[in-house]
């Protein structure tokens, strides 16, 4: 059984938003207007990327977190494909990536900024908690801006009571981008043809002393091929560690992976190690940009 990589997103309402930028902000009135100039991009320069960042989860998953879309200046889209519904899962995220050309990139940044992204806009703050939020990336004539929004979950499960009626119109058009974007006939339609297993030059593995797990029930060892385990921490006080593989062993771990699974023990230097694998995108390098993006 799978689950669809259009289906994760069709039931999410984006809720509250905060806008950051690393450039001078833009007005909310001039934002992705008629008149926002045609810019050009570097192959692996991000230019729209939505992914999820906080919520209740493990420090592991918080730290390997794949974004949900990421669009880049050579049109390359990276999304995570059909996931497996079994226990324990692959050790390896089903990565995707399909092409655009430069008119849907354009086409898409101006849909992100028309939505909202790196405005300033008031979309109310429902009462829920630990849930993760939603941020949104996006490159345009400003720089870079973000959006994050919180308290992400399906609509039926979140509290109305306290918003207005601006702030709810507010949210809705923002969901309805986020929506169209893994939609058959959405601004990234044209990714949908051209999709192939993404092949990744680099592998980070965030690791943690394993600890037997009687649901997964016995596992064989699979010998780690990368760096020495556990690695550089990523936080002390949570016990994680990360390496990075590139070259040659990063072949190798993903051929060590293939025969692997999220409950493997993995060997390194005389001890055992639970892993999360984590393909390096490619706008990333090492471990650091998994600290950076959590």
């Amino acid at each position: 059984m799978s689950t669809s990589r259009y289906g994760r997103l069709a039931v999410v309402p984006l809720l509250l938003l905060t806008s950051t930028a690393c450039g001078p902000q833009a007005g909310a009135a001039g934002a992705g207007g008629s008149g926002t100039p045609e810019m050009s991009y570097s192959a692996d320069t991000v230019v729209f990327r939505m992914g999820y960042v906080g919520g209740f989860t493990t420090p592991a998953m918080l730290a390997a977190r794949l974004p949900v879309i990421s669009v880049y200046g050579d049109g390359r889209v990276i999304t995570e494909g059909p996931i497996t519904m079994i226990y324990p899962g692959p050790a390896l995220p089903n990565l995707q990536v399909g092409t655009v050309g430069a008119d849907e990139v354009q086409n898409l940044v101006k849909l992100a900024r028309d939505a909202g992204v790196g405005s300033v806009t008031d979309f109310g703050e429902p009462p829920v908690a630990d849930v993760p939020s939603t941020r949104f990336t996006v490159l345009g004539p400003n720089g870079v801006e973000q959006t994050e929004v919180s308290a992400l979950a399906q609509s039926a499960d979140i509290p109305q009571s306290g918003l207005t009626a601006d702030q709810l119109a507010a949210r809705e058009k923002l969901r309805a981008f986020a929506e169209s974007l893994t939609a058959e006939s959405g601004p990234l339609a044209a990714a949908h043809p051209t999709t192939q297993p993404y092949a990744p030059t680099a592998v980070a593995a965030v690791a943690e002393p394993w600890v037997a797990n009687t649901e997964a029930g016995g596992q064989p060892e699979v010998a780690w091929p990368g760096p020495t385990l556990p690695g550089a921490e990523l936080n002390k006080d949570l016990g994680l560690g990360c390496v990075t593989a590139t070259g040659d062993a990063a072949q190798q771990v993903l051929a060590a992976a293939a025969n692997a699974n999220t409950a493997t023990p993995w060997t390194s230097d005389g001890k055992r190690w639970t892993l999360i694998l984590r393909p390096l995108l490619p706008d990333e390098t090492d471990c650091a940009d998994l600290a950076a993006n959590r």
